[in-house]
């Protein structure tokens, strides 16, 4: 007898099953947990799926989420910042999103979460971290929408599953950004599409004040690492906004500062939401367990490795920017 295909409350029919991350089992919900045939159990906590456990490497970015839950949505900043940025990654628009089984990893308060829900996906996401409640939060009860809290490594679908895979933000904060990809591709089915990005090896990251405050604070609790950045955002902010628009003095102050800004980046940010996106990104910046850099021709030379066609490279975002599709007669997006 076959068995009967389950659902989170509200969902669609075209969701794809949650699956053991060891076993490929398919899961059944008892009560709250998911369980498989062979026995395995994964607990359900705030109508969240937990594949990991709830300490581990990336805390620090589940604190970071629940303190700006909101701060970096479109539709709490009214500005289409994140869309824009995700639509040049995509290389479309989200409407030509609708009814693909998309998988969107590393999901954070869901500032791209969603626009992949607005765009009409069948959205599936994982963070590793607790931002997975915040993420909720943020998108409700939507009936194209499905989160979990999940490792890279250990993913709870199916393996080819995905018409678009999309990881913006992540990659460089995993034990290993090859590895990463890798288990990215996994995931993309034949003649889908994997979008990712990486932070840009420079040189001038080694002559940052950032890079040595992080030193000491990525060792630190999240709530005291918390603290430390919130002085030094408090310290130097009023700084960097008066100087602005000098570069000699700017110049002067981003010796001494820590301090990741996005004036120049978006100017259409008032003086509030840049301390809010300043508070934010430093603290991330801060105290991120993992950080990698690479070149956007390493970037590229791996997804050539994986097989990938239609290579696109561009240098903008996080750093390096990148997609690619799965070799197969077609292509989904067409």
């Amino acid at each position: 007898m076959p068995r009967k295909k389950f659902y989170f409350a509200g969902q669609i029919d075209k969701m794809i099953d949650f699956v053991s991350p060891s076993s490929a089992e398919k899961l059944n919900r008892v009560d709250n947990s998911l369980v498989s045939s062979n026995g395995e159990k994964f607990s359900i906590v705030n109508e969240i799926p937990r594949f990991v456990a709830a300490n581990n490497y990336a805390q620090a970015f589940g604190l970071q989420w629940k303190k700006f839950a909101k701060t970096q949505l479109d539709s709490f900043s009214g500005m289409p910042i994140s869309q824009e940025r995700l639509e040049r990654c995509l290389g479309f628009s989200i409407d030509k999103l609708k009814d693909k089984n998309l998988l969107e990893v590393g999901s954070g308060a869901g500032r791209f979460t969603e626009l992949f829900v607005k765009g009409g996906a069948n959205v599936h996401t994982v963070d590793l971290s607790a931002a997975v409640e915040v993420n909720k939060e943020n998108i409700g009860a939507a009936p194209n929408y499905a989160i979990a809290q999940a490792s890279v490594y250990e993913l709870p679908f199916p393996k080819e599953s995905f018409d678009i895979v999309i990881c913006i933000g992540v990659i460089q904060h995993t034990p290993s950004s090859e590895k990463t990809i890798e288990a990215l591709w996994e995931m993309v089915k034949p003649g889908g599409l994997m979008v990712i990005d990486h932070y840009i090896w420079r040189i001038n990251y080694y002559f940052n004040p950032a890079t040595y405050y992080r030193l000491v604070l990525k060792e630190l609790s999240p709530p005291t690492s918390k603290k430390i950045v919130d002085g030094l955002v408090d310290f130097f902010f009023p700084m960097h906004w008066m100087f602005r628009n000098m570069p000699p003095l700017e110049w002067l102050l981003k010796r001494v500062s820590p301090l990741i800004t996005f004036m120049k980046e978006y100017p259409q940010l008032d003086r509030q939401q840049n301390y809010e996106w300043a508070k934010l990104d430093t603290y991330d910046s801060l105290t991120d367990y993992y950080k990698h850099l690479r070149t956007p021709a390493q970037i590229k030379a791996k997804l050539e490795q994986l097989g990938g066609e239609n290579i696109w490279i561009n240098t903008g975002g996080n750093g390096v920017e990148a997609r690619a599709t799965k070799p197969a007669n077609k292509n989904i997006l067409n």
